[in-house]
């Protein structure tokens, strides 16, 4: 037929190209589900997901403490009271649109401020607090695991579970506990946890703990854990068997790690992550999956804004369309509320008993005694080198344990990963230069003894010169291998290092690095008495070959490292030994523990000591040394040729010289 213009034929195609244009041209969101028409044509529910992460024990504003004030804008940030505020708000404004609101935390509650101490005491503050918040879940981090998974049972006993389970699911799909421990018998954490919401949308949730993060768990045995991808799959399958049409992992792995899992682990819409305090001011996105985390310390808390689809299954993000940004400032401008605010005082107040106990009545509020003044803050970067914070903590250690007992204490060595920030003064009109004792053993406050109290304790170990040679050649490889974290902070000696000598070359397949041992190209150690200066007056070389003995002190955390140096690398072996030099089986390192009055010496117990007996200035507090305003010139990079270049040029001398040889040669038959 044919098709004249003006006929109403033209018109239908008209009509049917527009509508075509009009579905190719509509506008998608990030995971290619339509944001507006769809919606319209599609029934979807909604959903609002609040999260947090390695809150670690940040109970109240903070950064420095010292610095709140109610009733005044002040730069503190974080605090469960000021979260319970920012929830209920967005609880609020959700019910009256009828939609659901969920709030979740990615691990790592417990360990590094004073608070967590109350856990060995038998005490649940955190956990408590955030079932009065009305957190739906939490994963098991593995700072839960600071005091051994004994304590952590009775800290889970103690905030209500496994009633609790009700209100706060636990999750830990990847951790095994034996079927006798306590965390196994009484249900005391979930593999995984079906919700079925008031709009009738069914989330299913599960949680792992990351390979990086069982790495670093210093007291978990008799726990093991499973493998992570393969413990997923399980409680994806598990979960959709149950009816879950949204799958959250609640993960304390880290964004590469949780990027990996969603790459090998179809079916999971949102991963909640934790472990690298990584602040994501906008989601990643892998294979579909939304992976958000929101920093540490409670100084952001993360809001994700998501419709489920009905139709197609599938999940989108609104934050664009609704303009509300997925991290938010936890700041001044959120008052306190009150019901939570008068649960930290109660906190607050056991706290303050068990610090008056442990410092014989010198401290007894963790708030208002103010330790020392300071002009300036004592950092603890850049990273992976010497910092005024690790001096000032190893020379604590160091100057501390030889004034208390009858250890000599020439060295003292800390890892980065065991300083936990700045020592930062006030900063407002009524805090300022003030170091209050809650701000300074925040930075120092991790692990327990053997005591069962918390903080890491002292331990005096004696190594001969050669060995403690060693120790800062494996201080050179740890940071090239290993990170900031492992980064040794030194009291008592200053060495040269040329980090290009650190590894001569990496053994192809074994993924072995084959260290020089010949990295440190020079170290002495100090002799005169406190702390050591900046000229060359009391320093003494140590050599290679020294074999007189020497008393370093460490925590019982980072000296569990020093005997696996001569199990991985048997050229750089360390002996521990004790004053005696007998050596010191693995086994039996609790024996090198330092004693003071009777009871363990703390690592935080040193600092807080060395930080009272500051130079009393005319306010009458003590007054920190200029000293540590900066670094002491104790850790030092020097730049030459890398060792390997010495057998390079010998080879290339070599080759050179059978070339000219071989060309000679040719010519001189040619000639002939």
């Amino acid at each position: 037929m044919a098709i004249y213009p003006g006929s109403r034929y033209n018109i239908s195609i008209i009509t049917c190209l527009a509508i075509l244009l009009s579905i190719i041209l509509l506008p998608t969101d990030i995971k290619g589900i339509p944001s507006t028409a769809a919606a319209a044509a599609d029934p979807e529910l909604d959903l609002t997901i609040i999260y947090t992460n390695d809150e670690h024990g940040a109970v109240i504003p903070h950064s420095p403490a010292v610095d709140f004030y109610p009733e005044r804008k002040n730069p503190t940030s974080g605090g469960y009271a000021r979260l319970a505020t920012a929830v209920e708000q967005i609880r609020q404004e959700k019910a009256a649109a009828g939609e659901p609101v969920l709030l979740i935390s990615g691990g790592d509650y417990i360990g590094g401020t004073a608070y967590s101490w109350l856990a060995p005491r038998g005490y649940a503050p955190e956990l408590s607090i955030k079932q009065k918040i009305g957190y739906d879940a939490v994963v098991i981090g593995n700072h839960e695991y600071d005091y051994g998974p004994y304590v952590l049972a009775d800290y889970l006993l103690e905030a209500g579970y496994p009633d609790a389970h009700d209100e706060t699911v636990v999750l830990a799909s990847n951790t095994k506990a034996p079927p006798d421990h306590p965390l196994a018998t009484r249900d005391l954490y979930r593999d995984n946890h079906l919700m079925v919401l008031e709009n009738g949308l069914k989330v299913g949730l599960f949680g792992l703990i990351g390979k990086d993060a069982v790495s670093v768990t210093t007291a978990n045995e008799p726990v093991e854990f499973t493998a992570q991808h393969e413990a997923a799959r399980l409680m994806v399958n598990q979960l959709k068997a149950q009816g879950a049409q949204l799958i959250i992992a609640v993960t304390h792995s880290g964004v590469e790690e949780d990027r990996e899992l969603a790459r090998d682990v179809p079916g999971i819409d949102v991963i909640i992550g934790g472990h690298c305090h990584t602040a994501l001011q906008n989601p990643v996105i892998e294979q579909d999956t939304v992976i958000v985390q929101a920093g540490s310390l409670l100084e952001y808390y993360g809001r994700l804004e998501l419709a489920f689809n009905l139709s197609t299954k599938e999940t989108r993000i609104r934050n664009e369309e609704k303009e509300i940004p997925f991290l938010h400032a936890l700041d001044y401008t959120y008052l306190l509320d009150p019901e939570i605010d008068a649960v930290i005082d109660l906190y607050t107040e056991k706290l303050n008993d068990l610090v008056a106990e442990k410092t014989a009545g010198r401290f007894e509020d963790i708030l208002d005694d103010y330790i020392m003044l300071s002009d300036f803050e004592i950092p603890n970067y850049p990273p992976l080198q010497e910092s005024p914070a690790g001096n000032f903590i190893t020379d604590a250690m160091r100057l501390v344990t030889r004034e208390k007992t009858d250890h000599e204490a020439d060295f003292a060595i800390q890892a980065n990963g065991s300083i936990r920030g700045s020592v930062t003064p006030g900063t407002m009109p009524h805090s300022f230069g003030k170091v209050s004792f809650y701000d300074l053993v925040e930075i120092v406050g991790l692990g327990k003894g053997p005591d069962g109290d918390a903080g890491y304790p002292i331990v005096a170990v004696y190594l001969t010169g050669d060995e403690m040679v060693n120790v800062l050649e494996v201080a050179v490889l740890l940071k090239v291998l290993m990170g900031d974290t492992y980064f040794l902070q030194i009291s008592g000696l200053r060495y040269d290092y040329n980090p290009q000598n650190a590894v001569l070359f990496t053994v192809p397949y074994l993924d072995l690095p084959i260290p020089t041992t010949r990295a440190v190209t020079g170290a002495e150690r100090y002799t005169c008495e406190g702390r050591q200066g900046f000229d060359d007056e009391g320093y003494i070389s140590l050599e290679k070959d020294d074999q007189d003995l020497y008393c370093l002190v460490t925590d019982s955390y980072v000296v569990s490292f020093l005997p696996m140096v001569g199990e991985i690398l048997p050229w750089l072996n360390l002996v521990l030994k004790d004053r005696e030099g007998n050596p010191v089986a693995e086994d039996d390192l609790d024996e090198l523990i330092v004693y003071a009055d009777g009871e363990e010496l703390k690592v935080w117990q040193t600092v807080v000591e060395y930080a009272a007996n500051q130079p009393e200035g005319d306010s009458g507090l003590p007054e920190v040394e200029k000293y540590y305003a900066s670094t002491a010139q104790r850790i030092n990079p020097v730049w030459s040729l890398p060792l390997i270049t010495c057998p390079l040029l010998m080879i290339l001398i070599l080759l050179s010289g059978l070339v000219y040889f071989f060309r000679r040669r040719k010519m001189r038959k040619k000639v002939y």
